[in-house]
């Protein structure tokens, strides 16, 4: 997995390093994959935030909770299935 930053949406505000592993599909802002936290707490699902890749290449993303992940270490680490809604600049 790659390191990358995520930001709040609304204020450009840092949130947290995560590690992420994305996937992309032949549209721009078609693209998905997962996520998860590196030393912090849970994030609210149905947010915007944004996430800056390893390359400096940031795009606009939404987080759902992976229920179905083992949540491990203290403190938890919870993992997220992330979608795209723009294009990497």
């Amino acid at each position: 997995m790659d390191t990358g930053k995520l930001y709040r949406f609304s204020d450009d505000q840092f949130i947290a390093n995560v590690d992420y592993q994305l996937f992309y599909h032949e549209a721009a802002t078609n693209w998905w994959g997962e996520i998860s936290l590196v030393g912090s707490s849970p994030l609210s699902e149905g947010d915007r935030y944004i996430i800056e890749l390893e390359d400096k290449r940031r795009s606009g993303c939404y987080l759902k909770k992976r229920v179905n992940r083992a949540v491990s270490g203290i403190p938890p680490c919870y993992v997220y299935h992330v979608t795209g809604f723009s294009p990497f600049e």
